[in-house]
């Protein structure tokens, strides 16, 4: 498994299993089968509602011998109206049954973020995460956030995938060395990426399915990417993917598609969407 080196040296495996929109039930499942599958990464987050369903998949492998703690990278996201909890970290831990996460993220560029962004500063300096995160800003929050920062970003969670590499926000980054690991990877599914013809072509030629040219794609950008399935046998394929390189004369070609489309829009999250949405652990 290809890593990608954080500004503070410390290595994140470059595919992950991602754990958005999965039952608790199915997270469990979906998380252990990674993990036996040869996974090294798991991103999860308080909004998800599975992080107790990820730490129990992680334990069970630990406990089976599959992995061991240090070995395995597991990032979660403190949510919007967690970010003035003092506790939120601690609790955050506990769902997880971990002593620390290696990466932690402020969700949402909603409510106090800045006030969130110290919160997992304190984090870091006290040993509880080994890096730091933020996920979808961009533009004037953006701005603040990092103006705000004692500790830039190590990395930022983005949607990405061939149709939407947020180059400017990534070119923006480029000075503090953050990395993108991104979200939707194939695209919230649409078979309309999937069969663009530059993949379908690349599919035959490599032996490989269109989405595993895509994951290919993603780790040869440098891009983190974390592909969610239920489906073990999913979950083993998209594993699959280092057994070819794309030419730089295919990644040009791929490059034609960026700027094409996008599945979120972040000004529609707006502040009041999330300060309404309360999570049922929320006291």
């Amino acid at each position: 498994m290809k890593n990608v080196r954080l500004y503070n040296g410390v290595e994140v495996p470059v595919l992950g299993i991602g754990t958005f929109m999965i039952s608790p039930e199915d997270t469990e499942i979906s998380v252990f089968s990674a993990l036996k599958a040869g996974y090294r990464m798991i991103d999860t987050a308080n909004a998800y509602m599975n992080e107790e369903a990820v730490g129990k998949a992680l334990k069970k492998a630990i406990d089976e011998g599959i992995v061991r703690r240090e070995d395995v990278f597991v990032s979660t996201k403190i949510w919007a109206t967690l970010y003035n909890k003092e506790s939120a970290v601690d609790d955050t831990l506990a769902r997880l049954g971990l002593d620390y996460v290696d990466l932690l993220f402020i969700h949402q560029p909603s409510g106090d973020f800045i006030s969130g962004y110290k919160l997992i500063e304190k984090a870091f300096k006290d040993g509880k995460t080994r890096s730091l995160g933020i996920s979808n800003f961009h533009g004037e929050k953006l701005e603040r956030l990092l103006a705000a920062a004692e500790i830039k970003p190590h990395v930022i969670q983005l949607e990405a995938h061939p149709y939407c590499t947020e180059k400017a926000i990534m070119d923006r980054l480029a000075e503090f060395g953050t990395k993108l690991m991104g979200w939707y990877p194939l695209g919230h599914g649409d078979a309309g990426l999937l069969n663009e013809p530059v993949f379908t072509r690349l599919a035959d030629k490599y032996h490989k399915s269109a989405a595993q040219v895509i994951l290919r794609w993603h780790t040869q950008m440098d891009f983190i990417t974390i592909p969610g399935s239920k489906n073990p046998d999913h979950i083993r394929d998209n594993s699959d993917i280092f057994d070819f390189d794309l030419t730089d004369e295919e990644m040009a070609e791929i490059a034609k598609l960026d700027g094409t489309k996008k599945y979120y829009n972040a000004d529609n999250a707006t502040e009041e969407k999330y300060a309404e949405m309360h999570l049922p652990f929320e006291k």
